[in-house]
């Protein structure tokens, strides 16, 4: 007796076959960026995209309690851009200022040692007059 299972020789009967069960996908709620929001508003505030940020994140979340979903998306969307826009911002423009500051210390220092030179060169004693 052969106890192989699924057997080969025979096609399984439409009784034992089963359905496959329909799938359901259900997304996730969009996410609405408020707690980024509020910390760009509050502490990385440049030229206000925090606070424009922190407008679509209050329309996004009440569009999502509101029940429509698709007008949340596009908040959260608008949101998600604007935070991100606001952080770079935020931290590229100190950096550049820090490189900025960095390169005119070392360009000062270069021309006061310059300027040194140049006046211990021309006020400075010689020793071929003598």
């Amino acid at each position: 007796m052969d106890t192989s299972y699924p057997r080969e020789d025979h096609p399984p009967t439409p009784a034992h076959k089963r359905e496959p069960l329909p799938t359901v996908r259900v997304s996730p709620p969009p996410r609405d960026h408020l707690v980024w929001s509020i910390f760009n508003t509050i502490y990385m505030n440049f030229c206000c995209l925090g606070f424009v940020a922190l407008a679509f994140s209050v329309k996004a979340r009440d569009r999502k309690v509101a029940g429509d979903v698709e007008a949340a998306r596009r908040f959260s969307s608008k949101a998600r851009c604007y935070n991100a826009l606001a952080t770079a911002a935020s931290v590229v423009l100190p950096l550049l200022l820090a490189a900025l500051v960095v390169t005119g210390v070392i360009h000062l220092s270069k021309l006061a040692q310059e300027s040194v030179g140049f006046f211990s060169y021309q006020f400075g004693g010689s020793d071929e007059d003598n």
